[in-house]
């Protein structure tokens, strides 16, 4: 049986409070990247004894943060997802976070900049909280209120996807791997599963995504993810039109680098080097 590391808390990875063991167990699924998941398997990933598990899964089904599907099988519930938005959502400054959204759109010429966050349940998507695009009529620009605001497309798709995907476990990759790429996605979308798994590795790699026509036609873009600790976050898009970035230059791949560097240590968190 392969040996999986335990998961750390920021700050005591063997904290002892109830807080820590509960939040423990919450990321225990999240690692595992199922829906349904056994209480041997959480208490395994998670350090704790079964007993332990077992009474936290059992204080949280009532408040809908865990599911039962069946005896000693369990998943997150609803619950869990809307404490756990609300945290990515409010964890940093609202007026700092958007002020490096700004200092990104002035250093890219008027680029289109946008904050995606992971979506709160089953990290199998994202969801825009932030951005700054100026006077820019994005319906204009073809880009509806649902594309920008609602959790819309596969992590495999987008600069801003593949780069949250990047970071998240194996499992959960292929897990967004196994569905295809959506119907609305551009013609650059990585719709072969083995050029994706190469583009993965080369964002972990290089500590940023290149998007060319991925999301939309005539569109191309950059992505850098904002990271809490070992944790995925989210993820700093760029977006500008193809005539005007055919390919995206140092300086804006720096920006974009950099603006998620500071959201990352707004986060509490560090950004990985490349």
């Amino acid at each position: 049986m392969t040996e999986r590391a335990t998961i750390n808390v920021r700050g005591n990875g063997a904290g002892t409070s109830h807080a820590e063991r509960v939040f423990r167990v919450q990321q225990a699924f999240a690692e595992l990247g199922r829906d349904m998941v056994r209480l041997s398997e959480l208490a395994e990933v998670t350090g704790l004894d079964d007993s332990t598990v077992g009474r936290i899964l059992q204080s949280g089904i009532y408040s809908g943060t865990f599911v039962r599907h069946d005896r000693g099988i369990y998943g997150l519930g609803l619950g869990a997802a809307d404490l756990g938005f609300q945290a990515l959502a409010h964890a940093t400054d609202d007026t700092a976070s958007h002020s490096a959204l700004v200092e990104l759109r002035e250093a890219t010429d008027a680029g289109l900049v946008f904050l995606y966050m992971k979506a709160p349940f089953r990290a199998l998507g994202r969801q825009c909280i932030d951005m700054a695009v100026g006077d820019s009529d994005l319906v204009e620009l073809g880009m509806t209120p649902r594309d920008v605001l609602s959790v819309t497309r596969s992590l495999r798709t987008g600069a801003s996807g593949r780069t949250i995907l990047a970071y998240l476990s194996e499992p959960v990759q292929e897990a967004v791997i196994a569905g295809p790429a959506p119907d609305e996605a551009g013609p650059g979308a990585y719709r072969d599963n083995d050029e994706l798994r190469a583009s993965l590795q080369q964002v972990r790699d290089d500590g940023y995504a290149l998007g060319y026509q991925e999301c939309m036609a005539g569109w191309n873009s950059v992505a850098a993810p904002i990271m809490w600790d070992d944790s995925v976050m989210g993820a700093v898009l760029l977006l500008k039109p193809m005539d005007t970035m055919p390919h995206a230059p140092a300086d804006y791949i720096d920006a974009a680098k950099t603006a998620a560097a500071r959201l990352s240590r707004l986060g509490g968190g560090s950004w990985p080097s490349s």
